[in-house]
């Protein structure tokens, strides 16, 4: 199965131009069914997290006993009831919910096949399994949105074996993450969030889960990476790990040495269908610590917006605008009437810096943009037309992701067509597409052995090139002649397709 978005439809999109699968190894709900007995979520991968220290780590001990023993009794099971209303699809998946992943779902409900007709609605029952981590005395807990989203009753059981009823406080489905409450007086043992060290490559981490409802495991692993995008949203940055992870880990904790949470587990690399290869992706501390603070005060988390389509700089994008190392956020594209709009942001500028700290890449950009309290500045520092300019921006909330869909208009190609044989392109002039404020022209054909092969596809729209807008094929047949005359050996492209606009350095020769 293929990646898929945290929301209605959670398709990744490119990993590479071939699409690899990531699948849930959670054993939550939030639109989901049961899987031998247990439920999955409706991401498209499941948990794991490593660990964080920025001095040497200790040796390996001998045995992880000790530290097993002292986290332990902060972890618990969690159980969800689920409940939802639904019909007979037509596809002999009766009371399956809307979902790409229906295939793998189904309810433990009573007695086989329903006998219901088609589109008759019905309720389902159903029960998830997952992990969480008390972080407080008085009973608060850590796990994954997907957990328990669409939960109806959310029982954790402890270490010790008590069950207690809880209530879902607040929840966040771009970070998937979740805090619950316990109903009680109690006092519970709980761990600390390790936010002052990064984890290293190499460094020992333990996971400890619920997987396939067993409860109280534990596994031990290393931090294979950092910074891995999974393409569930604009700010990925999970922390990889070896440590074994299942369905039913998602939400729980990975410790480091010291035995302090790095991570929540969130994802798995599962290409068997949801066993773990060793492969696991786990949320950061330091994001699971924001997040649960937001929850906490207000139930919510709320994130600041600027309104830009941005994308990487690569090599040859930077070769293209004069910048002297690849880093930064291009942006390819500016909302209308959005923040960035108002304070001058232009399609073709590179964001290198947000109040005086370096942008390494889009995935930061997006990072810290998010952070920044809705109604407040940031001063942008963006490369333009060979210098830096300083730009101030005032943040609006982030809009839902129902708003942002509408902002990505749709384009059509039509009739007219020209080709340029040189780079293997075949043009023809595109309708007029909604707020982009040009015409453009469509990519019709892209010879698999031109130059362009591996910037362009068919169904493209250029929008301009050289920073300069093109209405018609003759337009851009002039702008790469001026290129080459130049003496350019590539020319910076702003094209548009079903994704969005970003930049394409194009290879032309010189001439």
């Amino acid at each position: 199965m293929t990646v898929h978005d945290n929301h209605n439809n959670r398709e990744a999109g490119i990993l590479s131009r071939h699409r690899k699968r990531l699948t849930i190894a959670a054993i939550g709900i939030c639109g989901v069914g049961v899987i031998a007995g247990n439920l999955v979520a409706p991401l498209n991968f499941t948990p794991a997290f490593a660990q964080s220290q920025s001095q040497a780590s200790p040796a390996p001990p001998f045995s992880f006993a000790d530290i097993a023993q002292k986290v332990r009794p902060a972890v618990v099971s969690i159980k969800v009831r689920t409940e939802n209303t639904s019909s007979d699809n037509g596809d002999g998946n009766e009371g399956m919910p809307p979902d790409p992943f229906r295939f793998f779902f189904k309810f433990n409900g009573q007695g086989g096949t329903s006998r219901m007709p088609p589109n008759v609605p019905r309720k389902e029952f159903g029960m998830g399994l997952g992990s969480g981590f008390f972080i407080s005395s008085d009973g608060y807990i850590v796990t994954n949105n997907h957990v328990v989203s669409h939960a109806t009753e959310v029982k954790i059981v402890t270490d010790g074996g008590k069950t207690y009823t809880a209530k879902v406080v607040g929840a966040d489905e771009r970070s998937d993450l979740a805090l619950l409450k316990v109903d009680s007086t109690d006092t519970f043992p709980f761990v600390q969030l390790e936010t002052e060290h990064e984890p290293r490559v190499g460094d020992w981490v333990l996971a400890v889960g619920n997987p396939y409802g067993l409860g109280g495991t534990v596994t031990a692993g290393i931090v294979s990476a950092r910074g891995r995008d999974i393409n569930s949203n604009a700010y990925d940055d999970f922390l990889q790990i070896d440590a074994p992870v299942n369905r039913g880990n998602s939400g729980g904790p990975t410790f480091d040495l010291e035995g302090k949470v790095v991570g929540v587990n969130t994802a798995i690399f599962s290409p068997s269908g949801g066993g773990s290869i060793g492969i696991g992706f786990d949320i950061p501390a330091e994001t699971v610590a924001r997040v649960m603070s937001q929850l906490k005060s207000e139930g919510k988390v709320t994130r600041g917006y600027i309104g830009v389509q941005i994308q990487p700089v690569t090599q040859d994008l930077a070769d293209s605008i004069g910048l002297k190392k690849a880093a930064g956020a291009l942006v390819a594209n500016v909302t209308n009437d959005s923040p960035a709009a108002k304070a001058g942001v232009q399609p073709g500028d590179t964001i290198t810096a947000v109040n005086g700290k370096d942008v390494a890449d889009s995935r930061a950009l997006a990072r810290i943009i998010a952070d920044i309290k809705p109604g407040d500045a940031a001063d942008l520092t963006v490369w333009r037309d060979g210098k830096n300019q300083d730009i101030k921006v005032t943040t609006e909330k982030l809009p839902s992701e129902k708003q942002l869909a509408e902002n990505n208009s749709s384009q059509n190609g039509s009739g007219g067509g020209a080709s340029l044989a040189g780079l293997g392109l075949s043009l023809a002039p595109a309708e007029t597409i909604t707020g982009a404020g040009n015409t453009g022209v469509v990519v019709t054909d892209v010879d698999p052995n031109g130059k362009a092969a591996d910037e362009l596809q068919p169904g493209d729209v250029i929008l301009d090139v050289a920073g300069k807008p093109v209405n018609n094929v003759e337009e851009v047949r002039q702008l790469l002649s001026q290129a080459r005359s130049d003496n350019k050996s590539t020319v910076l492209l702003r094209v548009k397709n079903d994704s969005g606009q970003h930049f394409v350095a194009l290879p032309i020769g010189k001439a």
